[in-house]
């Protein structure tokens, strides 16, 4: 295996790390808008371009909207590009971000998780991008700062895979991630531009080889197009696995569609996404060395869902907790939980979910909150009922 190190940890926060993934992976164009808690990987790039580190173009837009837009010309030009937002900016992009995948362009956004207005607050929930979830995109969540870094690598190779040709979108929650200082181990800029290449696309705007894109489609077509893009998020599965195999020959790490600890042994797992998997990690290490029985499994591949490798892991539970930071207003649960609790009921399995909602607007979920859930997944009572809304005031 060959470790390509720049040659020291560094130390970054979530935002700093994804531009700096953004100028080792040989970006055309950066079309983005500042919005807290995003603002930073902008700024960043904006200095690495004053510095004549970026040779790529950065569009300085008036809305995310615009920054959208942008990205989905120059990747029509066969351009690699790169945008960035948070919450009302990414729900300002939620109409070209259909555009973006219906056309199969493989545009890598990072998203800064925040939860959405009003009342306007500027701390996370994933609900922004749960809000765009169906849109077509791939989407990782990541729970650390050097995990930012790989993903967003990561990501331009995956989407600019010919078999898969989609959007896609790396998530960390606001200042949990974007903000917070942590030992980055960054690979050197000559290894990350080796292995990703340069996009090679089948289709682009050619004025010698003229193309129609986003042309009208009727009754007759539309639902064929939209079935390309479902094949291609299954193929976009498998891989992701490749890719991850790839990454993991030049930097040593990997990380797989799922994160687990003790999963496979555990009496009760907790499902989760996103940083508060540590934070459970953390409770139940804890729990474990007085006894206890329990298991976390992070889901960092959010779509194309990971089903076969989540109920290979809890078919042996005696009960398991699916935790949403996100609210699915008028559902019966939460994105991640629905998602759980189908592939579980198909299967035919005889184990018990829970669905538990969690740090809506940044509310804090601490290692003590943590046991609190694990005991909820062991309690009969609990079982049968409708979504659990953790930790909000009555």
């Amino acid at each position: 295996m060959t470790q390509a190190w720049v040659g020291q940890r560094v130390a970054a926060n979530g935002d700093e790390a994804v531009a700096m993934a953004v100028k080792q992976s040989d970006v055309d164009v950066v079309a983005a808008y500042p919005i807290t808690p995003q603002t930073i990987i902008v700024e960043k790039l904006a200095e690495y371009v004053a510095d004549g580190e970026f040779k790529g173009e950065f569009v300085a837009v008036e809305s995310e909207h615009s920054a959208l837009s942008a990205c989905l010309g120059a990747s029509l030009a066969g351009c690699r590009v790169f945008t960035a937002t948070s919450s009302q900016g990414l729900a300002l992009m939620h109409e070209i971000m259909y555009n973006v995948a219906g056309m199969r362009l493989p545009v890598v956004m990072a998203v800064a998780n925040r939860a959405l207005s009003a009342p306007i607050i500027l701390n996370a929930d994933h609900g922004d991008m749960m809000g765009s979830r169906d849109s077509g995109w791939i989407q990782v969540y990541a729970e650390s700062v050097e995990e930012v870094y790989d993903r967003t690598i990561q990501l331009f190779k995956l989407s600019e895979r010919p078999d898969v040709m989609l959007p896609s979108a790396v998530n960390f929650e606001g200042f949990i991630i974007s903000h917070s200082t942590e030992a980055l181990r960054p690979i050197s800029e000559e290894s990350s531009t080796k292995w990703l290449g340069r996009p090679k696309f089948k289709h682009r705007l050619d004025p010698e080889n003229p193309e129609s894109f986003g042309a009208i489609a009727t009754p007759d077509n539309y639902y064929e197009f939209k079935m390309q893009q479902v094949r291609a998020m299954e193929d976009a599965l498998k891989a992701f696995s490749e890719v991850e195999a790839e990454y993991q020959a030049i930097s040593g790490r990997r990380y797989g569609a799922v994160g687990e600890y003790n999963v496979e042994s555990a009496d009760y797992v907790a499902i989760v996404s996103g940083s508060a998997a540590g934070t459970l990690r953390t409770a139940a290490k804890d729990l474990n060395s007085k006894g206890a029985n329990v298991g976390v499994l992070s889901v960092k591949l959010f779509r194309p869902f990971p089903s076969e490798q989540v109920l290979r892991l809890v078919k042996g539970s005696k009960g398991i907790v699916v935790m949403d930071r996100s609210l699915s207003i008028g559902a019966p649960f939460g994105p991640l939980a629905s998602d759980v609790k189908s592939i579980i009921d198909e299967a035919g399995l005889d184990v018990p979910a829970l669905a538990v909602v969690y740090g809506i607007g940044g509310r804090d979920f601490s290692v003590s909150d943590a046991k609190k859930v694990f005991a909820m997944a062991a309690d009969p009572a609990r079982r049968g009922g409708g979504t659990v809304f953790y930790g909000v005031r009555e």
